[in-house]
């Protein structure tokens, strides 16, 4: 398994540590690079960057580009099969993997918009904030801090 794997416009490369540090990058000035791999040399503009969905939107010679990083963990989350395909947003907070819920963020009746931290589930030994996806109400919360929870379990529901 590659140290990382960067996916660029929805094509998978793997990615190994010496290979990075063998990059020539200069930055004359913030978000601006201009690199130097094999030879050939690349300007390159950091638009965006999004560190909890790890992905950088950016553009390579004036070439828009999207990547989005994946370091070992989440290679090895997505070979067991154990990464969330999303094909219908759901308001309710459903475990993506078997884990531990170690705190709830929310109580009945609170009102939560898109992205508000719900509740941290640990699985596979880290830390995994989940969020909503949509805006709504706290309806009713199914589990407690310390419940063992499996893969798909409805944890909150939101109306």
């Amino acid at each position: 398994m590659p140290k990382y794997q960067v996916t660029i416009n929805n094509q998978d490369y793997p990615v190994e540590a010496n290979e990075l540090a063998a990059l020539d990058v200069h930055s004359p000035t913030p978000g601006h690079y201009h690199l130097l791999r094999g030879g050939k040399s690349y300007h390159v503009e950091i638009l965006d960057f999004d560190l909890p969905r790890k992905t950088i939107a950016l553009t390579v010679n004036g070439r828009p580009q999207e990547l989005k990083i994946n370091d070992k963990t989440d290679q090895l989350v997505k070979k067991l099969g154990l990464s969330v395909a999303a094909t219908a947003k759901s308001k309710n907070a459903v475990a993506p993997m078997p884990g531990l819920v170690l705190n709830i963020m929310v109580a009945v009746g609170d009102e939560v918009v898109a992205d508000t931290p719900l509740l941290i589930l640990e699985a596979m030994k880290m830390e995994n904030v989940l969020k909503s996806e949509g805006d709504g109400v706290i309806k009713s919360i199914t589990v407690a801090k310390g419940d063992a929870v499996e893969k798909k379990q409805l944890l909150i529901e939101i109306e």
